[in-house]
């Protein structure tokens, strides 16, 4: 576990059907975290173009789009794949694992940055985070 982060027990993996995202709230965060099959990301819930709920788009790959004005977002690093003019945007990356069928994410438990990929897009990104209480998603 890196320092200043801890897991949070979310829900069992049933509750995210293949191929679809489903939406939890952290703390003052929400994040949506998708089933692709051989595994679960999780991302910020919120596009940074006009705050569109990301859970609810279409998962293609390894990719979001969404639902509002059809931006797509790479889910393994958060960083935006159209508009292709818009490469300074993100939304911030989760760490996730499996345990016993239950979904854990990874989050700051006081304050962090964004996990952006690289420096540049964490200045971008980075914000200071709530800390983290969990609460059970219900699918």
């Amino acid at each position: 576990m890196n320092s200043g982060r801890t897991w949070v027990r979310v829900t069992h993996s049933k509750n995210i059907p293949l191929r679809e995202g489903r939406a939890v709230r952290l703390g003052d965060r929400e994040i949506a975290i998708f089933n692709l099959g051989h595994r679960f990301v999780a991302i910020e819930n919120r596009c940074p173009h006009q705050g569109g709920p990301l859970s609810d788009g279409i998962v293609s790959g390894t990719s979001v789009v969404c639902p509002l004005h059809a931006w797509k977002f790479d889910l393994e690093n958060g960083r935006v794949q159209r508009p292709a003019g818009e490469p300074n945007y993100c939304v911030e990356t989760f760490a996730t694992r499996i345990d016993n069928g239950t979904v854990f994410v990874e989050v700051p438990s006081t304050s962090g940055a964004a996990n952006c990929f690289d420096e540049d897009m964490m200045a971008l990104c980075g914000t200071a985070h709530p800390r983290i209480d969990r609460e059970e998603l219900s699918a």
